[in-house]
């Protein structure tokens, strides 16, 4: 099984990967599947009645809107980063979880850098798929870097004018 990098209660670490990512085109394989967001619309109200765990790949262009109905049913949101300058995927995260109130896993896939880890964290993912090779270790130094945050966000952490009064 693939290994992703899960944050659980603070704590970063590598962590067996139950899903399969299966494509458009390919033939559906048994367990628990990820699936684009076009294969869910067709196919998604079956799989989940079959009892396996969904998730769905989400990718720049496409609005988490159209999934706002089914995520009490859905275990993941891969959410796709095409390149590394590409930062709509930050505000999917976002609003799964503020305004859509997604309790399941937010994973960043695509080109997923280990200095965009904080600003992740931040707004949400709970798990990451590196393009750079990262270890838990690493991505766990590069989420906590800076001390100091100036804004709230989903990580609910205190900003620094709160700390101040």
């Amino acid at each position: 099984m693939p290994t992703r990098i899960k944050l659980k209660d603070e704590v970063f670490s590598l962590a067996e990967d139950p899903f399969t990512y299966v494509g458009d085109d390919d033939d559906l394989v048994r367990g628990d599947l990820i699936i684009s967001l076009t294969r869910f619309q067709n196919e998604g109200e079956r799989l989940l009645s079959e009892g396996r765990a969904v998730g769905v790949r989400l990718e720049p262009a496409e609005e988490v809107e159209v999934l706002a109905y089914d995520l009490p049913r859905i275990a993941v949101v891969a959410v796709a980063f095409p390149k590394f300058n590409d930062g709509r995927a930050y505000t999917v995260a976002r609003l799964l979880r503020d305004r859509y109130g997604f309790k399941g896993e937010v994973r960043a896939v695509g080109d997923v850098l280990r200095e965009q880890a904080g600003f992740m964290v931040r707004v949400g993912f709970d798990a990451f798929e590196p393009a750079d090779g990262s270890t838990p270790e690493q991505w766990g130094a590069s989420a906590r870097r800076h001390r100091h945050v100036y804004q709230r966000a989903a990580d609910r952490r205190t900003p620094a004018f709160v700390e101040r009064e």
